[in-house]
């Protein structure tokens, strides 16, 4: 089985498809890649959001849900290596990328991955409430920061879920889990540069940027600058609430749309920017 690929949700997770094998009916897969501190739970809603041809594949990274006991991945390399290896024979049908926080920038450098390696593109890559790798964020230069400072600056930022402070355990589990991913997303952010300049060129598939209009960690104008990284179509989508908005309908709804468009690509083929 699949180590990275979650279960649709609606199967047990002993049902999920093996690599390589095509779910039934999919005409087209969206790999989802959750945030800090998560897992592919985040996503257990979306397939009822989307239409029935769409098939929603949450990632679940190392380290949580039913990889806890496995080590978590900090290194932005070897992860990208991983995915390569447990997704490239996945990709061969139509696709597209979503991440969300944390996810974003995997969703970015796994396309830049494919690219290189010469598969296929995706149809469109998803990026939301995640600044782009070249702009400071304000959490992950902290992951070193004792527990009580961690927690402080996210609950500041409003990316900690509030029920979490009613229950210290999770609390504990989360903050360790927080500090790896946030030592993953400053790795991320450092894939490429100077030194692989040809290998870190900007996308040409289409891009699409989501943010929360209530996001202190990402705010829409931080979002906006993802435009730089985009060759190809870009749009930028400004979503109702704050940093966890991928819980929330108006997500749904805009990237369903967005993927339907992708069979009529001349409509989506100039910059544009979107509000809900």
């Amino acid at each position: 089985m699949n180590a990275y690929l979650a279960a649709p949700p609606g199967r047990r997770p002993t049902d999920a498809p093996p690599a390589g094998e095509a779910p039934a009916g999919a005409g087209l897969r969206l790999f989802c890649f959750h945030h800090a501190g998560a897992g592919a739970l985040t996503f257990a809603r979306w397939r009822r959001g989307f239409d029935p041809a769409v098939c929603v594949l949450p990632i679940r990274l190392p380290g949580r849900e039913t990889r806890l006991r496995e080590p978590r991945i900090t290194d932005g390399r070897l992860l990208l290596d991983e995915l390569d290896a447990q997704l490239g024979p996945l990709l061969e049908q139509p696709y597209a990328l979503y991440g969300h926080s944390l996810g974003a920038l995997v969703a970015y450098r796994f396309a830049q991955r494919v690219r290189r390696a010469g598969r296929p593109a995706p149809v469109l890559v998803g990026l939301g409430a995640c600044p782009p790798p070249h702009l400071p964020t304000p959490l992950t230069d902290q992951c070193e920061m004792p527990d009580a400072a961690l927690l402080a600056a996210l609950d500041r930022y409003g990316t900690l879920p509030g029920y979490l402070f009613e229950r210290p355990h999770w609390l504990r589990t989360l903050l360790s889990t927080m500090r790896d991913d946030l030592r993953l997303a400053a790795s991320l952010r450092a894939v490429g540069g100077a030194a692989e300049a040809e290998q870190d060129a900007p996308l040409d598939c289409p891009v699409h940027a989501f943010a929360g209009t209530r996001d202190e960690a990402a705010p829409p104008a931080a979002v906006a600058e993802w435009r730089r990284w985009a060759s190809g179509p870009f749009a930028l989508h400004r979503v109702p609430g704050g940093h966890f908005f991928v819980r929330d309908t108006a997500l749904l709804e805009l990237l369903a749309a967005q993927l339907r468009r992708t069979a009529r690509p001349e409509r989506a083929s100039h910059l544009s920017e979107t509000s809900m």
